[in-house]
């Protein structure tokens, strides 16, 4: 519903849109306070007569009184006895500009180092619509059982308890924690007690929790090289002076580390390595948790998929071999349910549960509580358990499909590696043009592909060329899409 342009106005209000679905008055009320304060409708206008303007606008008379009236109380317009309608004198009003662009800054304003540093350590926008093969780090959520979340949530908030409606703990539930704790111990041999875990909005925030308390500005902190970028980020946000640790066939490089002077935090993913694939040895977990312990150090565990595996008895978490508290353990929901559902937790060393409890809570208060008590129950009615299974399975059978697929040579690739664990695998490539030539190849006909050059630190001494390689995610589609991303990179790579 328009104003024709050929209406006979006092003033020009063309262009006010009104949608019959929603309030009239409403949408006619802030129409009008817009063309006010941008300067379309400037002081003294005499606006048309409501008889007149509900005329035009095809709506009721009454709808126009209105959204006049609401503009009468606010002194956006005012009434002159005999003479109609006004734009009220709006004296002291500033008229709003244009938001400046984001990477704009004030003139005259100091940019704080925050800012600065944000510019060259933050995230990519995340990949739109829904996954395609071979996209990174996402599970099969297709497989999520929505159902039984959608009873398990509406039963919750069907009559909730008024003492979980208030501020919670910010530790997080509770109930989850126990259950979270008691699934640690069974599954991971991971013993803790409840008040040693932080829930978190994802695994991203129990990184960011880390940095932001353990970090003093201008201290080394190890990372692996090539490793999670978003980690990196995180930390280098806080202060941190990163220092990037070679990985090889057993993980990250023990005595590399050891090299590194004033270091006392380290973050990996020991697990199975992110990107490269890799697990860290029994013999290199031992070492580092010697070196945490001669240097006064702490280490931070990413196992942000290490219910994914498909052969043989995992390693124990860093977290499990610790005695002295010096590791703080990262796990997440997110990898087995998926990616928005934004549930994650900390399992932390005694000493430091109480602080990083008390640092969240001026972040975030407290967490929502519904999707903790829904995960409580999930958990504590078996689903959870079962879901794992089917995941793993699922993932088994996707990792094959395209071990079977993937074309027998592709010029300048190494063969596939052994996929063990997780739900991606990393392929060498021979120069860092052929990795580009590959990846744009790809994408022409929709797949997926990331670049293994893009995590690696921007100083990394590695040359550029043995940066190279491809990482594929193989969970986020059934086995049939597989097979038809495969024939299309067989055309496009021209094998």
């Amino acid at each position: 519903m328009a104003i024709s342009s050929a209406a006979p106005l006092p003033v020009d209000l063309s262009g006010i849109q009104l949608d019959p679905q929603q309030g009239l008055a409403r949408q006619l009320y802030q129409a009008l306070r817009e063309r006010i304060l941008d300067g379309r409708l400037q002081r003294r206008t005499r606006l048309p007569a409501s008889r007149d303007l509900a005329s035009l606008l095809g709506i009721s008379r009454n709808t126009v009184t209105r959204a006049f009236d609401q503009l009468y109380a606010e002194g956006y317009i005012e009434g002159r006895i005999g003479a109609g309608t006004y734009v009220a004198e709006l004296s002291g009003t500033t008229r709003p500009t244009p938001a400046p662009s984001v990477q704009a800054q004030p003139s005259g304003s100091p940019q704080s180092a925050a800012l600065q540093l944000l510019q060259t350590h933050h995230l990519n926008p995340p990949l739109s619509g829904a996954p395609r093969a071979f996209r990174v780090g996402v599970p099969a959520f297709d497989l999520f059982p929505f159902e039984t979340w959608a009873r398990l949530s509406a039963r919750f908030w069907r009559k909730p308890s008024p003492a979980r409606l208030g501020y919670g703990d910010p530790a997080g539930d509770l109930q989850l924690r126990e259950l979270i704790a008691a699934y640690l111990r069974n599954s991971r041999g991971l013993h803790c007690d409840p008040a040693q875990i932080v829930v978190t909005n994802g695994a991203q925030q129990a990184i960011s929790l880390c940095a932001q308390l353990l970090v003093t500005p201008g201290a080394r902190v190890a990372l692996e090289n090539p490793g999670y970028r978003a980690a990196g980020h995180a930390l280098a946000i806080a202060g941190a002076q990163l220092c990037g640790v070679a990985v090889d066939g057993e993980g990250l490089n023990t005595a590399a580390l050891e090299q590194i002077e004033e270091c006392r935090l380290v973050y990996l993913t020991p697990s199975h390595q992110y990107p490269t694939g890799v697990t860290l040895s029994l013999a290199r977990r031992l070492q580092l948790l010697e070196w945490a312990e001669r240097n006064n150090g702490l280490i931070i565990e990413d196992d942000y998929d290490g219910e994914y595996r498909y052969s043989g008895t995992p390693l124990a978490p860093l977290a499990a071999l610790d005695r002295q508290g010096r590791v703080l353990y990262v796990g997440t929901f997110c990898k087995i349910a998926f990616p928005a559902l934004r549930l994650g937790y900390l399992v932390l060393p005694p000493a430091l549960a109480a602080a990083f409890a008390q640092r969240r809570a001026l972040d975030m208060r407290h967490s929502e509580i519904g999707t903790q008590a829904v995960m409580a129950e999930f958990i504590a009615a078996g689903h959870f358990q079962r879901h794992i299974r089917r995941m793993r399975t699922a993932a088994r059978s996707r990792r094959d499909a395209l071990m079977a697929g993937w074309p027998e040579s592709v010029p300048g690739c190494a063969p596939l590696p052994v996929v063990e664990a997780g739900l991606h695998l990393c392929v060498r490539v021979n120069s860092l043009a052929r990795e580009r030539e590959l990846i744009s190849a790809a994408a022409r006909v929709g797949v997926e592909i990331s670049a293994l050059s893009s995590y690696w630190l921007p100083n990394s001494s590695t040359p550029e060329d043995q940066r190279a390689g491809l990482v594929l995610g193989f969970a986020a589609v059934p086995e049939a899409q597989i097979a038809e991303a495969l024939q299309a990179l067989r055309k496009a790579w021209q094998l």
